[in-house]
């Protein structure tokens, strides 16, 4: 009996034993993490800033981080500049076209078309000017397709030369919409990476640490793409509205045209006061010097 006894208490001895072990196991694994969590909470207050502004997170940024902020943040104002200014060019000259090609339509020959037009120094007067001339170059030509030839080759010159002019700006928006993203991208793959050194130096994973570095490359995005989206959306707009221009002086140069094909076979059907003996041609002639009689002239 007494044996049974001895042993039972050995038993509850080692029972307490193990329950002990246990609790203490426990205590010290539940009190790993509490210390850990107060030693972040120190570093979180340490580090993480107070202010994450716009303004406050461009000053804390890295310096190559900044300079990307920088360079979009000027291809935003060069997006702006050129909208403003690209959209008064293309109006005026659009109203001033408009204009042109309305009193065009009313004129019945050439040399009416330049009087009209004589005070005008538009795309529409160009086109009058080159016709007028090259009619009094090829004065005694009897070809009049030849003529017709090389008044529309300088009416194409003519055209392409303000084409070109009034694309003149909106290169600089298809670049900035192509490149600005990917300047941004470039600005936020740096911040990150200075966030993962950091990191390393300050031998912690507290997202306070990161959380400052991680916010300044993704405003680096962000600016990318606040520079990107209007130079793309004001690049397709300025697309549109140019080709709308270029297709009025494709009109306006075919009207010169007709004009020109008016005035030569007027010319070779319409007999004119002459000398006797003299040729057809000659009739031509003075009807063509007549067309290309000097602007502002009666």
């Amino acid at each position: 009996m007494e044996l049974w006894q001895r042993q039972k208490v050995r038993a509850l001895r080692g029972l307490w034993n193990i329950v002990s072990l246990s609790a203490a196991a426990m205590t010290a694994w539940l009190a790993a993490p509490l210390s850990v969590l107060a030693q972040d909470n120190v570093v979180a207050t340490a580090t993480l800033p107070r202010d994450l502004s716009v303004q406050s997170m461009f000053l804390n940024a890295n310096a190559v981080v900044q300079a990307v902020m920088i360079g979009l943040v000027f291809a935003s104002v060069v997006t702006w500049t050129v909208w403003l200014a690209k959209s008064i060019e293309i109006f005026l000259a659009k109203r001033r076209l408009r204009a042109a090609s309305n009193k065009l339509a009313s004129v019945r020959s050439t040399l009416e078309g330049v009087e009209q037009l004589a005070d005008s120094q538009g795309e529409v007067a160009q086109f009058l000017d080159a016709a007028a001339s090259e009619l009094k170059a090829s004065a005694g030509f009897p070809e009049t397709e030849g003529i017709k030839e090389r008044i529309a080759s300088r009416l194409e010159r003519i055209e392409a030369g303000y084409g070109r002019r009034i694309l003149r700006g909106t290169g600089v928006l298809a670049t900035i919409g192509a490149t600005a993203p990917f300047v941004g991208l470039f600005g936020t793959v740096w911040g990150i990476m200075d966030s993962f050194i950091g990191i390393s130096k300050s031998h912690t994973t507290n997202l306070a640490v990161v959380a400052p570095g991680i916010a300044e490359a993704l405003l680096a995005t962000a600016l990318g793409l606040a520079a990107a989206i209007p130079a793309v959306v004001i690049y397709n707009v300025f697309a549109r509205s140019i080709a709308g221009y270029r297709a009025g002086l494709g009109d306006a140069a075919a009207e010169v045209l007709r004009l020109v094909s008016r005035d030569l076979e007027r010319a070779a059907a319409v007999p004119l006061e002459r000398p006797a003996g003299e040729a057809a041609p000659g009739r031509r002639v003075r009807l063509a010097d007549a067309s290309a009689a000097p602007r502002g002239s009666s």
